[in-house]
């Protein structure tokens, strides 16, 4: 499961990190700079995502600690300006934060498994 939380976490990591840059694109033309400082945040949260996607594969742990990360900050940007598709991002961020938790728990209890 690990590969997955890390394919996918680097593939929506990209999306969000394109969607955020023209989405301050776009502000940035309308002169709104509430939803241009939501989507500034956005783009960080597009680079932690990408980031714990990578570190899905070997530290599942610490991908699902950015992940977690990654959503707070999504939450965060929620709460400025006019872009309400940060808050989804912030609730897929949650949700593989809990699917990295429990792929490190159950590689953890494999290794702690006595071998017969």
């Amino acid at each position: 499961m690990k590969i997955a939380v890390g394919i996918i976490g680097l593939l929506l990591g990209i999306l969000v990190l394109m969607q955020s840059c023209a989405v301050t694109a776009g502000s940035g033309l309308m002169n709104d700079s509430a939803t241009g400082a939501a989507a500034s945040i956005g783009m960080l949260v597009g680079l932690v995502f990408a980031i714990a996607g990578a570190f899905s594969f070997a530290l599942p742990l610490v991908g699902a600690i950015m992940f977690f990360v990654a959503g707070l900050l999504a939450f965060m940007a929620s709460t400025q300006g006019n872009f309400g598709d940060i808050t989804i991002w912030g609730y897929i961020a949650m949700v593989l934060a809990i699917m990295g938790f429990f792929t490190w728990r159950s590689a953890k209890r494999k290794k702690n498994q006595p071998t017969v």
